[in-house]
């Protein structure tokens, strides 16, 4: 008897998607608001009156934090990308299916990564190329 592959999650599960997809991204969004606030807030510290040593090293990790910063908001905004893109397709209908396999996602997969596009063959397949 030959096993019936199924193509695409349900109405129900694609629902469950879209709301763990929402929940994220508004995280995500949030998280970035307070991201760019920080990164834009120009307090002085008050080291103007300290030691010039002391002000080269504040200075030093002030542009080490700026730039730390720079990559999580640069990481925040893809990942909100892509959860948008996630989104797209929970109303197109083909969420869950691999890109590279063609075959449906695993949904414990796609609850921890609800943003991927590919199975775990197809994203193996991708690393060995």
């Amino acid at each position: 008897m030959e096993e019936k592959i199924k193509k695409g999650y349900s109405m129900e599960e694609r629902k469950e998607f879209r709301k763990l997809i929402l929940e994220k991204l508004e995280k995500a969004k949030k998280d970035l608001f307070i991201l760019k606030e920080s990164f834009t807030n120009d307090q002085n510290n008050g080291t103007d009156d300290t030691s010039p040593t002391f002000k080269a090293f504040e200075e030093g990790s002030e542009t080490l934090s700026k730039e730390q910063n720079a990559k999580i908001l640069q990481h925040l905004q893809m990942f909100i990308k892509s959860l948008n893109t996630a989104l797209i397709r929970v109303e197109n209908k083909d969420y869950g299916i691999c890109r590279i396999t063609k075959k449906l996602i695993p949904k414990a997969r796609l609850m921890a990564v609800p943003h991927t596009t590919l199975s775990i063959e197809g994203k193996k397949f991708v690393e060995k190329k």
